[in-house]
């Protein structure tokens, strides 16, 4: 990447209602418009897990009208980084994409304080790689 491309960030869970819309909410807060933020599912869920939408309004961060949605091909078009987020085989492979894969907990059975755990744990995640790709 170049200091001209804004850099895309592509998040994947299977429901993409806990985990990977966290992800794009703590992206979104943290670098701003210096990188565009995509999330999707293999099986989106109908809503965002509320537990999250609580967890992350407690750190000063609104997820509440993103939309679980299915990944699509133009996703990977456009990624510079893919993240896994536990949907293993399910996560499709395009070459010459630079993946991470974050294992973390599935919020979607857990208590609010249990979902706290897991945000905490993708928000540091999300300030190091807002370091590596120098957007901040």
């Amino acid at each position: 990447m170049n200091d001209s491309h804004r850099p895309t960030v592509l998040f994947l869970c299977v429901h993409t209602a806990g985990r990977s819309q966290m992800a794009a909410g703590w992206l979104s807060h943290l670098a701003g418009d210096s990188v565009e933020v995509l999330s999707g599912g293999s099986q989106p869920a109908s809503a965002v897990n509320p537990d999250a939408v609580a967890a992350m309004l407690e750190v000063g961060i609104d997820i509440s009208s993103s939309q679980p949605r299915p990944w699509t091909d133009a996703d990977f078009g456009a990624a510079d980084v893919v993240v896994t987020m536990g949907c293993g085989d399910e996560c499709p492979y395009v070459p010459g994409k630079r993946y991470l894969d974050w294992e973390l907990s599935d919020p979607s059975t857990m208590s609010l304080e249990g979902v706290r755990t897991v945000r905490d744990d993708i928000g540091r995640r999300v300030r190091q790689l807002v370091t590596e790709l120098g957007t901040t």
